[in-house]
């Protein structure tokens, strides 16, 4: 483990406020965000409805979309409270310095998520064509493009934590970035 010239294994502590992954206890999120809001610090937990099939009914649940994750929009100098969260583990990172979350990928996710359209976990994809789409509720959006079943669908990646979700669109409604 390598420390900079402030002793820190984070770097340089300073006031930018940037979007980090929170790992969490398994099956803590919840309680997570309802902890770090309660302390007035900025977290971001998504989650979806979905319906749930038992023996005898079924039922409408909340589901978190991304197990063991809550993002927290923070400054690493203030990051000591979220730390010290009951259920929260550590902040991602990469060689042991937090890796901040592009502004974009949170917006893209809250915005696949207002939408209330039907979506689902996807696999991680580092390959594959980078797409814009250009018109419909989603005209902005940004991910990659992925073939399933012959069906096209766009794969929202959030890097830090390797995990995407992925939505149905149409080919006509997307344009390739460059």
């Amino acid at each position: 483990m390598s420390f900079e010239a402030n002793g820190s294994i984070y770097g340089v502590l300073n006031d930018e406020v940037h979007w980090y992954a929170l790992t969490t206890q398994n099956r803590h999120e919840k309680k997570v965000h309802e902890r770090l809001q309660q302390k007035g610090i900025n977290s971001y937990l998504p989650v979806y409805t979905t319906v749930r099939q038992w023996s005898d009914r079924k039922k409408k649940v909340e589901e978190v979309l991304f197990s063991c994750y809550v993002f927290v929009k923070i400054a690493l100098k203030d990051r000591l409270p979220i730390l010290q969260t009951d259920g929260a583990a550590r902040l991602v990172a990469f060689n042991h310095k937090p890796v901040p979350i592009p502004e974009v990928q949170i917006e893209a996710i809250r915005q696949l998520l207002k939408e209330n359209i039907p979506m689902e976990r996807a696999d991680y994809w580092t390959q594959g064509q980078q797409v814009e789409i250009i018109n419909g509720p989603l005209a902005g959006l940004k991910g990659t493009l992925q073939k399933v079943k012959g069906q096209s669908r766009l794969v929202v990646a959030i890097d830090a934590i390797q995990q995407a979700i992925s939505v149905d669109i149409d080919a006509y409604a997307i344009k390739a970035i460059k």
